[in-house]
């Protein structure tokens, strides 16, 4: 049997190696793909976009939110994986009826790593995950020691004997985070999004707020906001909206954003530094 505590302080207690897996969560079920899984993932929700061949293959339970329980009640899953934010408390209370749930807790790089260990481990692929988690490591490694490097130019700062923490606040810019429109909404700082903008040297100017506060174009003007991200998921932000925002903050840089690379805490981490490198590379121009 193994025996193991998820991200809630939920044990998780499975007889057998899953075989009949259903993911609540797009990120995680991208991971499950990474991880080599197949035919054990049974059930997946509308958002759940990548892998594509998934996306278009496998059986769908509804949205995160809006789970369809008669529907996984139906397909008869030994595992159940979701994520306390994305799912809604209510539904998970339901599902646990059902299977073993393993609810993911994410608010910075350190949870998703150790996510990504846990899940490995609940569907025999320990070692793969392990070295999945090292090598996400690795790379954010990387940009810390990039960032603080830029850091010592910046400033002209001849003395490396600082941290790279140090270092990389010399240089951090005033940044907003929006996710959504009518009405506008940001990251705040007890997200993931807010752990990955700070990797990147970018200071939320909505830090102090929990969640996603909803947010006006004044704020952001008295905050001396130097640079806005808008994403494009969960709203889909597009140049249009650049547009529609530039006369409002002229002295704000304003930067289309990839929203899975920012708040996709599965496998996609492998590819996030990269193109975060060519995100600071930009706004530093």
């Amino acid at each position: 049997m193994l025996s193991l505590t998820d991200q809630t302080g939920t044990v998780i207690n499975l007889y057998q190696l899953p075989n009949r897996i259903i993911s609540l969560v797009p990120s995680q079920t991208e991971l499950l793909f990474h991880l080599g899984l197949n035919e054990e993932v049974i059930g997946i929700t509308k958002f759940c976009v990548h892998p594509h061949k998934w996306f278009t293959t496998k059986t769908r339970i509804g949205g995160t939110k809006t789970i369809n329980i008669t529907k996984v009640k139906s397909l008869q899953p030994d595992l159940i994986i979701a994520n306390k934010e994305e799912n809604v408390k209510e539904q998970i209370q339901e599902l646990r009826l059902i299977a073993p749930v393993y609810i993911s807790d994410i608010l910075n790089l350190e949870n998703a790593v150790q996510m990504i260990k846990d899940i490995g481990q609940l569907v025999g692929k320990g070692e793969k995950a392990a070295f999945l988690a090292s090598e996400i490591r690795l790379r954010f490694d990387e940009l810390k020691i990039s960032n603080a490097q830029y850091s010592i130019i910046n400033a002209q700062q001849p003395n490396k004997s600082l941290s790279i923490n140090q270092l990389s606040q010399l240089s951090q810019l005033k940044t907003a985070y929006l996710i959504w429109k009518d009405p506008y909404m940001a990251a705040g700082g007890d997200t993931f999004i807010n752990d990955m903008m700070l990797r990147c040297g970018f200071q939320n100017v909505f830090e102090k707020f929990n969640r996603y506060p909803q947010v006006e174009i004044s704020q952001l003007l008295s905050a001396n906001c130097q640079l806005l991200l808008l994403s494009t998921e969960p709203y889909p932000f597009t140049q249009k909206h650049v547009d529609e925002f530039q006369p409002y903050l002229p002295n704000t840089k304003i930067v289309l954003t990839d929203g899975e690379m920012f708040s996709w805490y599965g496998s996609r981490l492998l590819y996030a530094v990269n193109y975060f490198k060519k995100l600071i590379a930009l706004v530093r121009a």
